[in-house]
């Protein structure tokens, strides 16, 4: 079965950080560049981050400094540690994974999605 799960989100307080984690259920995940993806509620779909097969990586300028995305093709997880968060990073964070070779931050270009995991940064 084809999925991606994500874990992770929470409650922190602003300057905090939490990790995400993505599980993939994926033949082949090395195959997959993976994304992360951001939805805060009455806005768009938002890119984050993205990882490519061969481990190079890319972050939008909102959180670029603040977030990275990693793999692991061995443990099928791809992971988005946020640090220094803001209030405005609060959102619904869902990962995306896609065969393309070209790497491309537009959702309609991912094939799968997970559910979404949500993070909330308040005092």
């Amino acid at each position: 079965q084809v999925q991606l799960v994500e874990s992770g989100g929470g409650l922190v307080l602003p300057g905090g950080s939490l990790r995400l984690s993505c599980a993939a259920s994926l033949p082949t995940f090395s195959n997959y560049a993976m994304g992360w993806f951001r939805q805060a509620p009455g806005k768009e779909r938002e890119f984050v981050a993205l990882i490519g097969q061969h481990g190079n990586a890319y972050t939008s300028n909102p959180v670029k400094g603040r977030f990275t995305i990693s793999r692991d093709n061995a443990k099928n997880t791809v992971w988005l540690q946020m640090n220094s968060l803001k209030p405005e990073d609060t959102a619904v964070y869902s990962c995306a994974a896609t065969l393309r070779r070209t790497m491309s931050v537009i959702p309609t270009n991912f094939e799968v999605w997970g559910r979404g995991t949500l993070v909330t940064v308040s005092a």
